[in-house]
């Protein structure tokens, strides 16, 4: 299943902030990046993310955008995730994979059901402009790029 190109399922999570998040409520201000990510263990998640919050004042100042990484873990793990990361936006909790199951999917693993890691852009009508669906855990989309994608309109700044 495909999402680029169609409307981008609606959901509303808890945020480590404690507050919940809805994603047609982000749109309001701007484009949104929503990061589907495997669980507070992950090491690939962490570093993704990572390369999200180095660009992220850039992107919400500059741009308006949104950064939602949707994590298959509960609230407590990912305040400490977010904590121990020094990262510069919420994650939004989604221990049972409702959402992660709408957007990349999800699968059982020794850490229970978890996300597959995916990275999604959405416009502000609501359409998923960018999708990619990691098809190894280690394949992954960086925070530059997608700062570089939003900025050149939606299209590959490089051009491929």
């Amino acid at each position: 299943m495909t999402l680029e190109d169609s409307d981008a399922p609606d959901f509303t999570l808890e945020s480590t902030s404690g507050s919940e998040v809805t994603l047609s409520d982000t749109l309001e201000s701007g484009p949104t990046i929503i990061l589907v990510n495997r669980g507070h263990w992950c090491s690939f998640c962490a570093e993704q993310l990572a390369t999200f919050s180095r660009v992220y004042e850039d992107l919400h100042f500059n741009e308006g955008v949104s950064v939602l990484p949707v994590v298959t873990s509960e609230t407590p793990k990912l305040v400490e995730m977010r904590d121990r990361f020094d990262y510069d936006f919420q994650l939004l909790a989604d221990p049972d994979g409702e959402v992660a199951d709408q957007y990349s999917g999800t699968e059982e693993t020794s850490h229970g059901v978890t996300g597959i890691a995916g990275t999604y852009v959405v416009d502000t009508d609501g359409q998923v402009r960018y999708e990619q669906v990691a098809d190894d855990l280690t394949d992954r989309t960086y925070g530059n790029w997608v700062r570089y994608f939003v900025r050149n309109d939606f299209e590959d700044p490089f051009g491929e």
